[in-house]
């Protein structure tokens, strides 16, 4: 898939950018663009100023220049391009802010709040022109990628499955929500199947439940199947109140294939059964997590190069979360097309800009657009 967007070329300084986001992410991302020699942070931007003020003082800098309007301080500081690292809720006011703007943004996952959102930023990002890359930081490591290579010796994968079991106490909005493994975390998973398949998901069956032991309000445990494009199944199951012999937060992982199998812990070298030439000393190292986002990021803008996680990609992530908790709350199988049918008609509804909605009634089917196959441009 390749949706062309505004290139800067590379004039040996760093890009410039602008931090949205000033709370515990941000704080992370913070760090991570100030350690990197690619990127100078030129801003903040938080609704709360004090709070960004705070960040920018927690980095030693306490006279970083700091708002509360992203295009604004943008403009005033010559930045470039925006990480927006806020709230789910805010990830479409801002990012739409942004590309109008002319800026290039990368944000933290979800997308959006909703598929139909999303859908929103993907023709907002076909008319200004500009890359909006989401951040699915898990895809960046090393061990991941060496198991998608193992794989590629199994001769024709047919499953694919993960178990993530994990006990965090973490108090907060985690402990009320209404499906939080399947809203907070799974995408990660999700996200990490299709990168291991090459492939999106055509229909699912879900089930949710909460082990009389949990501490969370909504249901902690779920288990998907996911039917994929190539006739793979994918197959999650996972707790968020399993103490003891916890998995990796990457999960643990089973690749299936006609002629062996692949396993992976999610924190150490993958195994397989079929023997394979040369090793993973020689695959090209992707970054770790948040730190390989930001640098496929700026990669993409220097050299036009599509990075994993460009918007028309990465909403097929947030639609099998969407259509796991449809299929949880329903029962019944769910077909992803007809959710992302459903979610393209909310956005034509919902979607206040005339342009943006020029551009999404062009799109012939929402996954051939988002495939690259009915842009715009």
């Amino acid at each position: 898939m390749s949706t062309s967007f505004a290139t800067i070329p590379d004039d040996g300084a760093p890009l410039r950018v602008i931090v949205v986001g000033a709370g515990g992410m941000g704080r992370a991302w913070l760090r991570t663009v100030e350690e990197s020699p690619l990127v100078e942070l030129a801003g903040i931007v938080d609704l709360d100023l004090k709070a960004a003020v705070e960040a920018a003082a927690s980095l030693g800098r306490p006279d970083l220049a700091v708002g509360d309007r992203t295009a604004r301080l943008a403009s005033d500081v010559g930045a470039q391009a925006v990480i927006n690292v806020t709230v789910p809720a805010a990830h479409h006011p801002v990012t739409t802010e942004a590309l109008a703007a002319g800026l290039p943004v990368l944000g933290e996952k979800p997308v959006a709040s909703t598929v139909a959102q999303g859908l929103s930023l993907a023709a907002a990002a076909e008319l200004h022109g500009q890359l909006f890359m989401v951040s699915q930081s898990r895809r960046y490591n090393r061990h991941l990628i060496s198991a998608k290579r193992l794989s590629s010796s199994l001769g024709s994968v047919g499953i694919v499955s993960a178990e993530f079991f994990k006990a965090p106490h973490f108090g907060g909005f985690r402990d009320a929500m209404d499906h939080p493994l399947l809203l907070d975390m799974a995408i990660h998973q999700f996200d990490m199947a299709r990168f291991l398949l090459d492939a999106d998901p055509v229909s699912v069956f879900c089930e949710e439940y909460n082990p009389s032991w949990s501490w969370y309000r909504g249901d902690a445990g779920s288990t998907a199947i996911f039917e994929m494009t190539g006739g793979e199944r994918f197959v999650f199951t996972g707790s968020w109140c399993s103490p003891g012999q916890e998995t990796s937060w990457n999960a643990s992982w089973r690749i299936s294939g006609e002629h062996g199998t692949v396993l992976w812990d999610g924190d150490n070298e993958p195994v397989s059964s079929v023997p394979v030439s040369g090793n993973a000393a020689g695959l090209e190292d992707p970054g770790q997590e948040i730190a390989g986002s930001l640098r496929d990021f700026v990669s993409a803008i220097r050299t036009g190069s599509t990075p994993m996680g460009q918007v028309h990609q990465n909403i097929m992530s947030l639609a099998m979360v969407e259509a796991a908790v449809l299929s949880a709350s329903t029962g019944a199988r769910v077909s992803v097309d007809s959710l992302l049918e459903d979610s393209y008609q909310q956005a034509i509804l919902a979607e206040r800009d005339p342009a943006v909605l020029e551009i999404l009634k062009s799109w012939t089917s929402v996954r051939s657009a988002l495939a690259g196959q009915s842009v715009a441009l």
